[in-house]
């Protein structure tokens, strides 16, 4: 039974809040901090790049409809008793031609009911929950917009204060009979004695529950300008407010770590701290009770993160530790902690857990204008379901597949005018959701298409896509939109806290490159990079006349036409990577994991008259047992699925170590075995469904699967997809009408994946999870799961012919690796469980076999052993003890066979 700190615990950062924590009122602290793109700890912006601190107050500046910074620390509670705001507030420029659309003040009531950061998000527009927006306009009138109604102006006053510099604005909410009296006013901050008042105002009493934020409405004005805002010296109090002091976020937000071969690496992240702030973090261990400094890292501008490395590091048990961080404030410097627990390796556990996400969209897709804030579509974030149901399978290690960032609608648009803090808005909203989680257990996030702000990749070795193109004709042609400072941001933020690459040349551009090995408690995963080595299909296939990756010739057949000479997808130096991985069981290892972003199979149907993929959202959601006639096989070059020689290099490769692969992207859930040669000869993957589900696609292919159990659907068995690619189908979460609300997350079958790997057995089962099952009150995963295998599965290809037996005395559990002698290139390697194992080979001829504990003396070769039809004959094993020289002996048939006394 594993014994961990419970995670709530470490969840916490000790804020420094200067002692408010029990304290009610609230006061800001920008006219004592230096200049900062970011608000401060206490707050939450939307967006980043919207909002900055300079010169004592903070300024509005990207524009737009209702932006808001959002108290963290304090919020509206049920109870009873009064509230109090008060700011002072100004223009930025000029005011908006429509001068009375602008305006600027607090927003109370947001989010009631919802967890505090998705309540954080409210912005942008009106909907369900928004709240209310009191306020100053660019006239300077008074006003009380209901947010929560169109048309929803409930009272602007008839006075103006007259354009002053500055104006102190004050709102108060008193107990009424009716539930709540809002009275606003508004002074000069001149000195005029100017002031104009609104109200009182009464709404109901559940109006004022919900997070307390300011408010900047700044739409263009004439000139294509933005009409913004500045505020400062903001105050809250009353008996209304809770106080939440543990509820800051920042400076720094979270951290990844991993533990490989005993080597500790964590990277921090950091909001976008100043340029007058500090530019070190420190990484401190509880030791013996005490916080002890071990390490300092420099903060790394763009991304903002901080990256530690530990050698020799103490693996045996759980060590607390924490990021300190000194943040600069007019009155000195304030230490702030962001905690967590570096876990004890499980190298003597029974089983290792991982859970493994993708697809990480925060709200509902509406599938037209994304420029709207998506209130009415549905809100999915923070996720906190997901978190809950996964930490009751008590994960060893996690694994994001990609796209934990979505470039559109989640929950913005993309803003490629400030790409970097457009991208650190999301991927912090990432770390909150997820962080918690990530403070444990180790973790590897790999960055997909979304999280570099392209709807598809084909990185073509890291070149930029080629000038004048945009969308998917750029996307097409190959490379990356963004420039390469982007990209490594990009990958720094997600990936830096993994080992060091296996060779880390930089690709085109200068952009880095990830793929690695990391071994943890016996497991070897190996990281790879699907999209960056990747072809892109238009410019080799002509013919195919291809459109964001869907050949549009009606006359090109993607079975026989598809698979273009030269197209590459993992690229020779990953495929170099991946053999030397899987002969590599050193350290102990006993299990091979593949983890990359996307399925080596395109499992996916479309009706037959669809030409592309664009038609998925729009595709109506069936009822559990409903089968959609009428499909076809989906042939998307986005899949890994293409090229199918590729494909097939990487999955040779990658069976040589008897691995299992880990997946997402393709937001369809799905457990399949993979086919090379033929059905059944190459690895099982899990492809692991979409945390939040905008692109449902679906597998109902025409003809029931050969060699399917009668029992299973008839979309299980053996499959050819649309490339020729051969693949068996075991299990597929497929969007159905589950009964579930919301109704727009839960038909679309979102959820997590599980796979467990038994240390004993080397039983494997691999299971994909819908997000509404709870596993700790005995709910079951997506139905056709979990599907389990023995470890040699993955190796399924019929044997041509055998080795003799190997029966091994004095070492337990050793490894065995085939090498085939006219090639010299290795057929397998694997740790046998016990100690008795028969080679099985896949062409007749000589072989050579390694036996033993690999990077020890406790090794044994065995040169020129013929293969036969049938295993005859034994070769005798025995080590001695470590360190012994030992003895082998070959069996009766070698010695005969060799002429040997």
């Amino acid at each position: 039974m594993r014994r961990h700190l419970p995670i709530a615990l470490l969840a916490l950062a000790l804020a420094g809040c200067r002692g408010d924590v029990g304290e009610r009122a609230f006061d800001s602290r920008w006219r004592t901090g230096p200049d900062r793109d970011w608000a401060g700890p206490e707050y939450w912006a939307n967006r980043l790049q919207d909002w900055r601190v300079r010169d004592g107050r903070l300024e509005c500046v990207g524009g737009g409809p209702l932006r808001t910074v959002h108290l963290l620390t304090r919020r509206l509670g049920a109870g009873g008793g009064e509230f109090e705001a008060r700011v002072e507030l100004g223009r930025l420029g000029r005011a908006a031609a429509d001068s009375a659309a602008g305006g600027a003040g607090f927003l109370i009531g947001a989010g009631r009911g919802l967890d505090y950061r998705a309540a954080a998000l409210i912005h942008h527009s009106s909907g369900p929950l928004a709240g209310i927006f009191a306020g100053l306009d660019s006239e300077g009138r008074l006003f009380f917009r209901d947010l929560e109604r169109e048309a929803g102006l409930l009272g602007r006053s008839e006075g103006a204060l007259p354009s002053p510099g500055s104006v102190v604005l004050e709102l108060r909410a008193t107990p009424d009979p009716e539930g709540y009296a809002l009275a606003l006013s508004g002074t000069a901050g001149d000195g005029s004695g100017g002031a104009v008042a609104l109200g009182p105002l009464v709404v109901d009493a559940s109006r004022l529950e919900g997070n307390v934020a300011l408010a900047c409405d700044a739409p263009r004005d004439g000139g294509g300008g933005r009409g913004g805002f500045w505020f400062r010296s903001w105050h809250v109090d009353g008996a209304k407010l809770e106080v939440h002091g543990d509820r800051t976020l920042g400076p720094v937000i979270g951290g990844q770590h991993t533990i490989s071969r005993g080597t500790l690496r964590l990277t921090a992240q950091l909001m976008p701290v100043g340029d007058l702030d500090e530019r070190y973090v420190e990484l401190q261990l509880r030791q013996d009770g005490d916080w002890e400094t071990v390490a300092t890292a420099a903060v790394i501008v763009p991304g903002y993160t901080a990256t530690f490395e530990v050698e020799g590091w103490d693996a045996g048990r759980d060590v607390p530790y924490r990021f300190a961080y000194p943040l600069i404030s007019g009155e000195g410097a304030a230490l702030y902690y962001k905690e967590g627990i570096v876990r004890r390796e499980p190298l003597d556990e029974p089983e290792i857990v991982v859970a493994a996400f993708t697809g990480n969209h925060n709200v509902a897709h509406p599938g037209v204008d994304q420029g709207s804030f998506p209130w009415d579509w549905g809100l999915w974030f923070p996720h906190a379901d997901v978190v809950d149901h996964v930490r009751a399978h008590d994960p060893d290690f996690l694994f994001f597949s990609g796209d934990q960032v979505y470039e559109g609608a989640s929950p913005t648009r993309a803003d490629f005018d400030h790409p970097f803090k457009d991208y650190l808005y999301k991927w912090y909203l990432w770390y909150w959701a997820f962080g918690e989680l990530t403070a444990e257990i180790p973790s590897v996030a790999v960055p997909d298409d979304h999280d570099v702000y392209h709807g598809n990749l084909w990185g073509a070795g890291g070149v930029a896509t080629p000038p004048g193109l945009s969308g998917a004709a750029a996307q097409d042609a190959g490379g990356y939109k963004l420039p390469p400072e982007f990209v490594n941001m990009v990958q720094r933020t997600m990936a830096s806290h993994l080992p060091d690459p296996f060779d880390p040349t930089p690709v085109g551009q200068g952009i880095a490159v990830y793929y690695t090995d990391i071994l943890y408690g016996g497991v070897s995963f190996a990281v790879l990079e699907d999209r960056k080595f990747k072809s892109a299909p238009a410019p080799l296939l002509p013919e195919a006349q291809v459109w964001n990756g869907w050949p549009q010739n009606p006359e090109f057949d993607p079975k026989t036409g598809a698979d273009a000479p030269g197209a590459s997808l993992l690229g020779e130096r990953q495929l170099e990577f991946l053999e030397s991985w899987a002969n590599d069981w050193s350290g102990g290892t006993w299990m091979k994991v593949a983890l990359s972003q996307t399925l080596f199979a395109n499992l996916a149907t479309l009706p037959d008259s669809a030409t592309s993929g664009s038609v998925i959202p729009s595709l109506p959601i069936l009822a559990p047992g409903e089968y959609a006639d009428g499909e076809k096989l989906a042939s998307d070059m986005d899949s890994n699925g293409w090229p199918p020689t590729g494909r097939d290099r990487a999955l040779r490769a990658m069976r040589k170590g008897f691995a299992v692969h880990l997946a997402g992207d393709q937001h369809l859930g799905s457990t399949i075995q993979y086919g090379v040669d033929d059905w059944r000869d190459a690895g099982f993957a899990l492809c692991v469904p979409s945390v939040g589900n905008f692109w449902p696609r679906r597998w109902f292919p025409p003809q029931p699967g050969a060699n399917r159990d009668p029992s299973a659907p008839r979309y299980t068995g053996d499959y050819e997809d649309g490339f020729g690619n051969k693949m068996t189908v075991f299990a597929v979460s497929n969007p159905h009408r589950w009964g579930k609300e919301p109704a727009t997350l839960h038909e679309r079958a979102p959820g997590y994946g599980i796979a467990r790997f038994d240390r004993t057995t080397r039983e494997i089962s691999l299971a994909a999870w819908p997000r509404w099952a709870d596993p700790a009150a005995g709910d079951p995963p997506y139905p056709g799961w979990p599907v389990s295998f023995a470890q040699e599965d993955n190796y399924g290809g019929a044997a041509i012919a055998y080795l003799p037996r190997l029966e091994i005395s004095g070492l337990r559990d050793p490894v065995v690796q085939v090498v085939r002698e006219d090639t010299g290139d290795v057929v397998y390697t694997l740790r046998i469980v016990g100690d008795s194992f028969v080679p099985k080979v896949f062409a007749p001829g000589r072989y050579t076999l390694h036996v033993g504990e690999p990077g020890t003396e406790r090794m044994r070769t065995f040169e020129s052993i013929a293969a036969t039809a049938e295993s005859e004959g034994l070769i005798d094993v025995v080590f001695g003890e470590p360190g012994e020289q030992g003895v082998s002996m070959l069996g009766r048939h070698l010695a005969l066979e060799r002429g040997d006394p």
